[in-house]
């Protein structure tokens, strides 16, 4: 039996690992589109702030795909899927037949629709090559802005600070991580990016990247300009769905897939920040681990359902702890929102409750309880009778079952 992947990153290698796991005799190929052996993408944070090494950015040491029986063609991305034929033919007039496929092509970045933004000097976070590009512009005394005051925005901002560079996020938003934080949390990371040597400008709309052929800055809606020798954009994801298209799958944003990580062609399954699930695309790791996992054992005929993921992020930004779980905005009927908040300190608590169950939380400036926190929002725990206690700094998560 043949199970081929196209797609050598989280979901692909995910995948093929618990195909391995299920089926030892099973013929397993991975076509990756890129060079590189699987990475982790927050990897790329390290290794651009200068914090991990170039050979340590990888997941498994040289040769893991080989000893595990799995054939990693890498530099070989697929062009073209033949369903009828169960086919995938790769570039340079190679192809792969399958039993069964699996789809986890990823997502590429986004670039917003602004004039100049295809000019050298714009660049985006997405593969270890587009890192050795942006640290090759990088160094003393540069000046760089970051496009996107999101989780990724935030984290190479931070990244290319502690590079010795100067950098300023700009957000549309009134807000940093306007999907994760209330505005009241997102004016204490406002203040500890700024401690932290990043400026911020808020509110801003991007009319034209400024420069002749090379990147030289931005303008904005409000006519202020601002220099810069690097743009950097980290404005989202779009699904990577071209083959799916070409093959005549069910695409919405990215390939529809059912609660078994099914798309519309047979033998066909997608993973990862490619797939559509219940009019979803999670874009976070959880996620495709979660879907990876579940769509290799279905792709053996062992039923294993995929519910949906629980968003969860969590990072760290100038030593201060981020945790943003679940609805964390509170709007809506039934939703009672109670805070805990020391904005001197840095912290922020807030749990999001309908009928008494937790269904969303921000955890900010301590990592205590985080983990816990998340754990009882994803099992929409009843706390109703204990929910003051909560944001307490000594409550004993053990006393919730």
């Amino acid at each position: 039996m043949n199970a081929v992947i196209v797609g050598g990153g989280l979901a692909g290698t995910i995948a093929a690992r618990t195909l391995r796991e299920l089926r030892p005799d099973l013929r397993i190929a991975i076509l990756g589109e890129e060079r590189h052996p699987y990475y982790p993408r927050p990897n790329l944070i390290e290794y651009l702030a200068g914090r991990v090494p170039r050979e340590k950015v990888f997941a498994f040491p040289e040769g893991w795909a080989a000893r595990q029986g799995i054939e990693a063609r890498l530099g070989a991305p697929a062009v073209r899927i033949v369903p009828g034929r169960r086919t995938v033919e790769t570039a340079g007039g190679g192809a792969a037949p399958y039993d069964v496929l699996l789809l986890a092509t990823g997502a590429r970045a986004s670039r917003p629709p602004v004039p100049g933004i295809d000019k050298k000097g714009v660049f985006v976070l997405r593969t270890l090559d587009d890192a050795d590009e942006l640290l090759a512009r990088l160094g003393e005394g540069r000046r760089a802005v970051v496009l996107g005051g999101g989780l990724l925005g935030l984290e190479i901002a931070r990244a290319v600070r502690q590079r010795g560079a100067e950098v300023e996020v700009v957000e549309i938003f009134d807000r940093l991580l306007p999907r994760q934080l209330d505005g009241a949390a997102a004016a204490i990371l406002k203040a500890q990016m700024e401690r932290s040597g990043v400026a911020v400008r808020l509110g801003e709309k991007t009319e034209e990247v400024l420069g002749d052929g090379q990147a030289r800055g931005l303008r904005f809606g409000s006519g202020a300009t601002l220099a810069a020798e690097a743009v950097i954009v980290a404005a989202g994801i779009a699904p990577e769905t071209a083959l799916a298209r070409q093959a005549g799958l069910g695409v919405g944003r990215g390939v529809i897939v059912d609660d078994r990580l099914r798309t519309s062609a047979p033998g066909v399954y997608a993973a990862g920040d490619v797939a559509e699930h219940a009019g979803r695309i999670y874009g976070i790791i959880p996620a495709a681990f979660e879907q990876a996992r579940a769509a290799a054992h279905n792709m053996l005929g062992l039923d294993k359902p995929y519910g949906g993921t629980v968003p969860s992020n969590t990072l760290k930004v100038a030593g201060l702890h981020v945790t943003s779980v679940g609805e964390v905005h509170a709007a809506g009927p039934g939703l009672e929102s109670l805070v805990r908040s020391d904005a001197a300190a840095g912290l922020y608590k807030k749990i999001v409750l309908r009928e008494g169950r937790l269904v969303g939380a921000i955890w900010m400036g301590t990592a205590k309880g985080a983990a816990e926190i998340g754990r009882l929002t994803a099992l929409k725990k009843d706390v109703e009778r204990r929910k003051e206690e909560l944001l307490e700094e000594n409550f004993d998560f053990g006393e919730v079952p």
